[in-house]
């Protein structure tokens, strides 16, 4: 799978001749721009977690005429940007759903913020899990209410992905949150079937170096942490291979 990073939680992964677009909201090195003029892809299919302005920007719509499908929030319906896209196009999602059509299997979960995130199966097999805001938000200058409470429904969430498996999973990894960022990757890779880990969510911040405490829980998997939109990577089922 060949997979370019645009910016913030943005990716774009292609797997043979099908595209998915994930939180495009922008994307500085023309990334999905060029491989929509090149056209050697059979299927695009653009997803939104949610309706946040850093994981939903309006520049999708210039896509219309050649996706399969959009796949938004349930929360995105009622949003005054929505209204410049093909009705006909959308599917939005709530959480805990499924939607499929002849070429791929969209399984939703729950987020910690707002909206959903997205597990996708596409006719080779593979699984993309993308977690959109679904981390443990935990502030360092919050309520200690607060703080309990994130760590209470972080958890609580993460049970209903125990029994997901998944080849590539995008997770925030936010460097907003100090020596806390690391706290949700580290239970979701140590009670998450995956088979590969991607930070994201870390837009102005240097590349994250995974804790041992980090390395620990992962057992070994492949850890990709872009920086710069346009960085690239094939995941091979094993490692991350550079251009």
């Amino acid at each position: 799978m060949d997979i370019n990073y645009l910016l913030n939680s943005g990716f774009m992964v292609r797997d043979e001749k099908i595209l998915l677009v994930f939180d495009d909201y922008e994307d500085p090195t023309g990334i999905i721009d060029a491989a929509y003029d090149k056209a050697d892809f059979d299927r695009l299919y653009i997803f939104v977690t949610h309706a946040h302005f850093d994981h939903f920007g309006t520049c999708i719509r210039a896509y219309a005429k050649k996706t399969t499908r959009y796949i938004f929030s349930n929360d995105m319906k009622h949003t005054k940007r929505v209204k410049i896209f093909p009705t006909n196009k959308i599917t939005y999602m709530k959480r805990y759903t499924e939607w499929q059509d002849d070429m791929i299997k969209v399984r939703s979960y729950d987020s910690t913020d707002v909206g959903v995130s997205y597990l996708v199966e596409t006719p080779s097999g593979k699984r993309i899990f993308h977690a959109g805001d679904f981390n443990w938000w935990h502030w360092e200058d919050d309520t200690p209410e607060n703080i309990i409470l994130a760590e209470k429904v972080f958890k609580r969430q993460l049970k209903r992905l125990a029994d997901m498996e998944a080849d590539i999973a995008f997770f925030p990894v936010d460097g907003r949150l100090g020596y806390s960022q690391e706290k949700g990757a580290i239970d979701f890779v140590a009670k998450v079937k995956i088979k590969s880990f991607v930070a994201m969510h870390r837009v102005d911040y240097p590349i994250w170096k995974p804790s041992q405490e980090f390395l620990s829980a992962a057992k070994n998997i492949p850890v990709w942490s872009p920086i710069e939109p346009g960085e690239h990577r094939i995941f091979d089922g094993e490692k991350f291979l550079e251009d």
